[in-house]
């Protein structure tokens, strides 16, 4: 049993396929197969439920790939510790962004960063939390650019700056002379909201709830960009973070007053990570780059959670 098999099996894992997996992993199939009938006769046992169309692992199988996994991240954390014990600011770094933040939020960073960090390639994915936090598990992420708290994860997770929700309200809207929003303005009303996996939505509801409004149940968004278009349509009203303010678009943005519904935006990555030196300098100046917006207010508590709950 070898670095390789495991690779193999963890490709058949997540392709359920031995061509696709064969594929993924650069070699023919019958080598990639031959390779796994090897592991499974070297540990006793069936890995593989084969058929003419796919490839399903058995209980045992499931138990396996899962260490393997495991295996596999601790093998790139090893690469990671020596080749960052040469220049730890280089190399690659795979950092991972909610949708709700990625395009309000990069614009402001990722220059600055590519030029403090020249020697270092940054490779951006945007997903909803669920699958960053996923990801950040299985090693395919090296950090996540999302919502705090982070809860039932074996994360660090530093956070970076507080940001207030608006109400996004069309001009001829009832409330849209309003200088300021009460949550109380809210009761009975109906919003608009994105749809479920979007850490935002929780946020919302929980306004929801506190206003004693509804959400509209005809209609949930995959963007916030859906959002602001439905709203300039004058076909709702919702909340949009400040970041995402834009002057001009046919939208009412008012901001509420004390207490402000707000969201906690931070870092996240393995506690075990060989990136930590990189990613908590990348914390630091991401603070010093949002300083510079009014949109946000800085946060720069050392640490806001650790935590290892089951």
């Amino acid at each position: 049993m070898n670095i390789r098999d495991l690779k193999y099996l963890v490709a058949i894992a997540d392709h359920c396929h031995f061509g696709m997996a064969a594929s993924a992993c650069f070699v023919s199939q019958p080598a990639l197969s031959m390779q796994i009938k090897k592991l499974e006769s070297t540990l006793g046992i069936q890995l593989i439920e084969r058929t003419s169309k796919s490839a399903l692992l058995t209980e045992t199988g499931k138990l396996i790939t899962e260490h393997a996994r495991d295996i596999l991240c601790r093998v790139e954390t090893i690469k990671e510790i020596a080749k960052q014990a040469n220049d730890p600011y280089s190399g690659e770094l795979h950092l991972g962004v909610i949708p709700t933040l990625a395009p309000y939020l990069l614009p402001h960073i990722i220059p600055g960063l590519s030029k403090l960090f020249p020697r270092l390639t940054i490779y951006l994915i945007e997903e909803q939390t669920s699958n960053l936090i996923a990801k950040l598990k299985q090693g395919k992420l090296d950090g996540a650019l999302l919502g705090l708290p982070l809860i039932n994860e074996d994360f660090i997770a530093l956070p970076l700056f507080e940001e207030e929700f608006m109400l996004a309200i069309h001009p001829n809207h009832s409330l849209s002379k309003r200088k300021i929003i009460r949550i109380s303005d809210l009761e009975n009303k109906v919003l608009l909201l994105l749809e479920d996996g979007h850490c935002m939505r929780d946020l919302a509801l929980e306004v929801c709830y506190r206003a004693k409004a509804m959400e509209s149940k005809g209609f949930q968004a995959t963007s916030l960009e859906t959002l602001r278009h439905m709203v300039a349509s004058n076909a709702g009203i919702t909340l949009m973070p400040k970041l995402a303010y834009k002057s001009n678009d046919g939208v009412c943005y008012l901001p509420f007053n004390s207490p402000k519904p707000a969201r906690i935006v931070g870092m996240t990555w393995r506690a075990s990570s060989a990136k930590k030196i990189v990613l908590e300098s990348m914390v630091s100046q991401i603070r010093k780059f949002m300083a510079k917006q009014k949109a946000v207010r800085v946060i720069t508590t050392p640490i806001l959670c650790h935590t290892t709950h089951k």
